[in-house]
This record gives structure tokens, sequence and C-alpha cells, in this order.
């Protein structure tokens, strides 16, 4: 029988206090950034060894990008860097009495943990209802996604059945925040702009997008004057949107509403929220709406040295009762405000309270089509809002090579209207789309349905 250390996860043995992070997404590496020269030794976990930039996994999915243009080893984001440790792995239960993680691939004690796993798709208990539903949010499921939409037309050029035909040409969106807007607008493109040159034995007519949203308009967490320019702009793309209503189930052929109407369609994709991924040994009284409850230091109520930031985290105040939304500027700003208190905590001085700084929210329609909400209620629209959401999300990109692809890609996109990434590289198999797992286990942390910056 293995003796208790021989299960230990091997890192090398330091006097430094160690902080194990949980999660490489913008929450984590803006964190293990700024430890940097803090005097600690860091310990990442996540079960990819990749970051992933999840606002633009829309584009991979409808051959906008390659996949390693939005994603990046995490090693080489964290190079350099000395006492870094990074390891693949999947975390199984923490044990805060014991200051100890259960992994897949060992056990590892801690000084101090950071929970930064962000979300997983939220299917509001019908997971069963929607097996056949593509989420949206790991690289594996984008790529499933476009060889889905691929594979659809190839096989619509070869059927005989018209009513076939028109299902593997209908496509439906559930969710109206900045996920189901993008990727809507997205489909609207290939549409219009770039399906007519591939497959012009097809009526590009019977092509159908609808985008599916339960309340009354769409980008809930932006401005009215947002929403309803996303309309508008998705309208001239030809998509349908249904406001005020639901989806109730969908087997793969047959979407039902919550209204009993139907719509015959081979491909749903699900963008209609997200939900905190909870690691098992947190107590229940920590958790809330599956958001682990932290004090305005980012610290785990119930515990003097566990810490989540980023989606995951809940931190109420008077000026946000229902906590921050769940968007990528956040959890980079908390991360960065963490390693701060971390060093203050280390040398035992007073720790500093968070405080979010609001930098505005947008999303893009497509082409020359976006939407902007800035400080000092300024509301963009079309062009100007377009080039700044380019902006804002090229400089977030990690790393000078992906930058440059997807710059580079998108000028390209821009004057030819040619996506050079239509490839079946992995054929999709109906049934074996990379669900999320259930369990308790870290992944990126993710931009919520809420918005990306």
């Amino acid at each position: 029988m293995e003796s208790e250390e021989s299960l230990a996860i091997r890192i090398p043995e330091s006097n430094k206090p160690r902080v194990v992070i949980v999660g490489g997404g913008f929450a984590g590496i803006q964190l293990s950034r700024n430890l940097k020269n803090k005097g600690v030794q860091v310990v990442m976990l996540d079960r990819h060894n990749y970051h992933t930039f999840q606002p633009l996994l829309y584009q991979v999915a409808t051959a906008g990008l390659e996949p390693d243009s939005i994603a990046g080893p995490l090693r080489k984001v964290i190079e350099n860097y000395e006492d870094f440790y990074f390891r693949l792995a999947k975390v199984e239960h923490i044990d805060g009495d014991r200051k100890t993680l259960k992994t897949s691939i060992g056990e590892i004690n801690y000084d101090y943990l950071v929970i930064a796993n962000g979300t997983k798709t939220n299917y509001f208990g019908n997971e069963k209802k929607f097996e056949k539903a593509f989420p949206l949010k790991q690289v594996p499921q984008a790529l499933d996604l476009r060889s889905h939409i691929l594979q659809n037309f190839e096989q619509a050029l070869i059927t005989d059945n018209e009513a076939d035909r028109e299902e593997l040409m209908t496509f439906v969106i559930v969710g109206g925040g900045p996920t189901g807007v993008e990727l809507a607008g997205a489909m609207g493109e290939l549409k219009k702009h770039v399906l007519p040159h591939d497959y012009p034995e097809l009526n590009l007519d019977k092509m159908k997008i609808y985008l599916v949203e339960g309340m009354d308009r769409l980008l809930l967490g932006m401005s009215d004057e947002s929403g309803d320019r996303a309309m508008k702009y998705l309208k001239k793309f030809e998509v349908d949107v249904y406001l005020n209503k639901m989806v109730a189930s969908y087997d793969g052929e047959t979407v039902k509403f919550n209204d009993d109407s139907v719509i015959k369609a081979r491909t749903l994709v699900w963008g209609a929220g997200v939900q905190g991924n909870v690691i098992s040994g947190i107590r229940s009284e920590s958790v809330e709406k599956s958001r682990i409850l932290v004090d305005t230091y980012n610290r785990v109520q119930g515990y003097e040295s566990i810490f989540a930031i980023g989606d995951i985290a809940l931190m109420k105040s008077e000026d946000w009762p229902k906590g921050h939304p769940m968007l990528a500027p956040v959890a980079i700003q908390q991360g960065k405000h963490l390693a701060d208190n971390i060093g203050r905590l280390i040398s035992k001085r007073e720790l500093k309270p968070f405080e979010y700084t609001d930098k505005g929210s947008m999303a893009t329609v497509g082409r020359n089509k976006a939407v902007a909400d800035l400080p000092g209620k300024m509301h963009l629209g079309g062009f100007v809002a377009w080039l700044i959401w380019m902006f804002i999300h090229l400089i977030s990109i990690i790393g000078f090579r992906n930058k440059l692809v997807v710059f580079s890609n998108w000028v390209w996109n821009y004057f030819t209207y040619d996506r050079g990434t239509r490839l079946i590289i992995r054929p999709y198999v109906q049934g074996k789309t990379p669900k999320e797992e259930h369990t308790e286990l870290p992944i990126e942390d993710s931009v919520s349905d809420s918005g990306t910056s």
C-alpha cells in the first residue's frame, strides 16, 4: 500500500508561503502574474494546459478564427517566473481544516488557497432535456459546433427531402445576452456573405436563424438603447428574434417552447446563462446560488486562508447588492487586487477592500455593427462601437502572436468576407459533444452572458 507521502503532488519544497490557484482563466492568470516577486511559491492547477480567451469562442465556432489564436499554453503565459509551478489536474475536494486539496494527481497543501475556476453552463436543472444542445464554453465545444454547422450544409446538398434540408439549415440560439447576440450576428454574416459562395446550389433564403430570449429585450445587462440597437442590427442579418419566449426541451430535431409552439431544427446552441462551479468541501453556508460568498477582501466567508475571485466569487455590497457582474474585467481587477492583499497578509499589513471600476460593457453584432455602454452614460453604436470592441478585445488577448493572428484574420475577413477556417478537421458525431463536467472540477474563468468588457 502506498504511503501518504507518495500521494502528494511533486512540488519542490520552499520556505516561502505557498499560494495554490485553482483555475487558469482571467482571474487566475492576473493573480499569478501580480504575485511575482511577492515572496511566495505559486502553484496553479487546471484541467487544461491552456488559457482560453472565451469572448471570441463564437468566432471559432463560426469559422472566423482558429482555436490556437484565442488560446495559449499556461506555462508560456507565466514563463521566466521563479518558484511558479503548473500542474494539469482536476481538483476534487478541499479540506479547509487540513489546508489540503485533493486532486486527480494527488494531494497538495497550501498556506493560501485561491479559487478562480469560473463557471459552467447553466441549464437551470434541465440537463436531460438539452443533452443534444451545443454549449459554447470551451474550445472543443466551439470546434464541434463549427464542424456540425459545416456538416449540416454538406448534408443539405445531398438530401432529396426538402423538409430535412430546411431543418439542416435552421439554427436556434438560446439566450439574448452578448453570447447569443454575437453568435447570431456571426451566423447572419455567414448566411449573407460566406455560405452563398461555398454552396451556390443551395437556396440560402431557406436558412433560418432564431435567437430566443426569455425576457422582454436583448442584452439585459446593458442599456435599453444598446438592446434596441442590437435588435435592429440582427434584423438586417435576417435573424428572427423571439422575446418573452422560453425553450422547454430539445431532442435534436424539435425545439419545444413553453407556449407549446415548435421549431424543427438540427442545431440548438445554448447561451442562456452560467452557474458557479463550486468545488466539493466548501461549506454550504458559504455558497449562494452556486457562487461562493466572499467578503470585501475576496476571502471566503467562514475561512481564513481561502479566497475566491472572478465569476465564482459573490461579493455583496451596497453598490452591488447582487454581487459584481460575471465579467472578465471584474476577474482581472480582483486578481490584481488580491495579489496585493496577499502581499499585505505576508507582511502583516492591513488589507484593502476591493472596489470595482466599471469601464463599461459592449457587444458586437457583426461587421461595422456593435453596441457599447461607456462610463458617463455614453451609449455608442455602429462603426465607432465596433472599432472600440475590436481594440479592447485585441489588447486583452494574451500573447503577441495571438494578437497578430487575430488582427490579421479580422483585416482579411473585413476586406474579403472570406473565412479561411471553414474546415471539418474533426467530424462531429451526434452525442459526442464534450459537455462540461458537472462534477466540481476547475474550468477556465469565464465570461458570463452579461457581457465581455
